[in-house]
């Protein structure tokens, strides 16, 4: 039977970021170092298939400092953590490893160095993301404001107009957030922004690179996990830009192939917490059912490397 033709659109970039790649070496140089079991709170990246991969080496994965034993390493997720809890693992005096993206962390000190200088913290994000309660977290209650849309900005209430800043989730679409920036100068001319983006280079370039493909193709799919903020703003960047139809999939075994019935076109990314093996199993999984070329939609080239904590690096 001949398979009906496809052209299956990659992005460039996709996929793994430089503090996704980092966040796992850590786990594994913990195990490597102490052996197992590694405690890591929170999911050290949002990919199921990551976090069983890391499972199934000795990493047990929990939510809350409480549930790990005091003699046993523990890893922070790279979403970061409020301040409180690296503090309780050292009156503990646990092993703690911090495996919080050097961007993330980045945004952290932003909202420390604006509170030390008076001005209470305004936060685009969203609410109950890892990311948001860590950021949230370097302050005390009250000090950082949280808006997730721009009808949010209308209703925030502000100690002083005069006296605030704003730092922003590493993972959100580049275009809602700028509506909102927008906003928020408008509501608030004195207010103080990041002097670099806050939104991560990683997430700004697989969005571009969604754009870049969207009018070529019938349909996106996003690799990614449901709890993967960056994969779901990939979604969203997707049918912005007119895909008429964009699915955020775990694996091939996800992909609703009805739903694709007829089209020539496919456009394929992935979050960036995704790994390459659930991309080469997807275009596999296409490769079975179309006679299928591929083409890659290059947008930018990343060359980003974190380096892992001194701990990890000195002999145990």
């Amino acid at each position: 039977m001949t398979r009906p033709p496809l052209t299956l659109r990659l992005a460039a970039p996709r996929g793994f970021c430089a503090g996704v790649d980092r966040a796992i070496k850590i786990v594994e140089m913990a195990l490597e170092k102490w052996g197992a079991p590694v405690y890591v709170r929170h999911e050290i990246v949002h990919n199921r298939y990551v976090v069983d991969d890391l499972r199934a080496k000795g990493a047990v994965f929990v939510e809350e400092l409480d549930d790990c034993p005091g003699d046993r390493p523990v890893v922070f997720s790279a979403h970061g953590v409020p301040k409180a809890v690296p503090a309780e693992a050292a009156r503990r005096q646990m092993i703690a490893v911090d495996a919080t993206c050097p961007l993330v962390t980045k945004v952290h000190n932003e909202a420390k160095r604006h509170s030390e200088n008076g001005l209470q913290m305004v936060m685009i994000g969203h609410a109950g993301h890892p990311e948001t309660v860590g950021t949230m977290g370097q302050l005390p209650e009250g000090e950082v404001l949280l808006v997730e849309t721009v009808e949010d900005v209308a209703s925030v209430q502000v100690r002083d107009p005069g006296r605030l800043a704003f730092v922003t989730q590493t993972t959100l679409s580049v275009d809602d957030t700028a509506e909102i920036v927008a906003a928020l100068r408008a509501r608030f001319p004195a207010i103080v922004g990041p002097g670099k983006e806050d939104i991560c280079y990683a997430t700004t370039n697989r969005q571009a690179a969604v754009k870049a493909m969207a009018p070529a193709i019938d349909a996106l799919l996003v690799i990614g996990a449901p709890n993967s903020s960056n994969s779901k703003r990939l979604v969203e960047v997707g049918q912005a830009a007119g895909c008429g139809y964009a699915q955020l999939v775990q694996r091939a075994a996800d992909i609703d192939w009805r739903a694709l019935h007829g089209i020539r076109s496919v456009g394929l990314t992935a979050g960036a917490s995704a790994p390459e093996v659930l991309v080469n199993e997807v275009i596999d999984a296409f490769r079975a059912r179309y006679d299928v070329t591929v083409e890659t939609v290059e947008t930018a080239v990343e060359d980003v490397e974190f380096k892992v904590p001194r701990v990890l690096r000195e002999p145990a």
